[in-house]
């Protein structure tokens, strides 16, 4: 004799309609959120060390080439009425930033983007001894000829860019949190900041792409870890539009 309970009802799960629950189609949309983030994440992390692998190999003879001193002397020669807002751009990079940012982010509690934030710190100090080892290249004091040196000291390693890998670290993490407009501006905020060193002399372009690719693999690897933007995608705003209306 059947106990009158179809397997099929809700308390198994579906609603009266047949359909899954409101849990089941939760807990679904919260697995295909994290699938779709890790896959994300492990692209940008496999995209940015290739892109790095593609800069050592091209720089592995401490040499600056003819292109890419192309470039330099285009950015570098730009107007002098420039240099302050350069200047204010590159300070984006120092290494204090991410930790005001990381208070900003405590600001609102952003708790797991605050930890990540703290930890470029360390992470960036570390990443970029693994460049510089592998390449002996000098700042274009010394590699490139006729380059206009503002306020930046002539020689030691270049490759790859510090303040690169901070900025482009920090953009990587923020686009995971703000609206998509404050994210492209996080990232134009980023770019700058390369293009400041250039101009101020104290990397070649190949050393702030490279710091670039560096700091998008640490976000990516960071978010891996943190979830940073800790979405629910059950929440009201993307539940199915009949049930919201109801």
């Amino acid at each position: 004799m059947g106990s009158g309970i179809d397997p099929r009802s809700g308390s198994q799960g579906t609603d009266r309609g047949g359909r899954p629950s409101t849990g089941r189609r939760e807990r679904a949309a919260e697995t295909r959120w994290a699938v779709g983030r890790v896959r994300r994440d492990l692209i940008v992390l496999v995209a940015s060390l290739a892109v790095l692998a593609v800069c050592t190999v091209i720089v592995a003879d401490g040499k600056v080439g003819p292109t890419e001193r192309a470039v330099f002397h285009a950015v570098n020669g730009l107007p002098e009425w420039l240099y302050r807002p350069m200047l204010f751009a590159q300070y984006l990079g120092v290494l204090a930033m991410p930790l005001v940012v990381a208070l900003g982010a405590l600001a609102f509690r952003r708790w797991r983007l605050a930890a990540a934030l703290v930890l470029v710190v360390p992470l960036k100090l570390a990443a970029e001894r693994v460049p510089k080892q592998l390449v002996q290249r000098e700042r274009p004091g010394t590699t490139v000829p006729d380059a206009i040196l503002r306020g930046v000291h002539p020689g030691g390693l270049s490759f790859v860019s510090g303040h690169a890998i901070i900025t482009f670290a920090i953009a990587g993490l923020l686009v995971l949190v703000l609206p998509r407009r404050w994210g492209v501006v996080a990232f134009v905020l980023a770019g700058l900041n390369a293009v400041a060193r250039v101009y101020l002399g104290a990397h070649n372009p190949l050393d702030v792409v490279g710091g670039a690719a560096i700091g998008l693999a640490l976000a990516a690897l960071l978010d891996l870890v943190f979830d940073v933007a800790h979405k629910r995608p059950g929440s009201r705003s993307e539940q199915p539009q009949e049930e919201r209306i109801s």
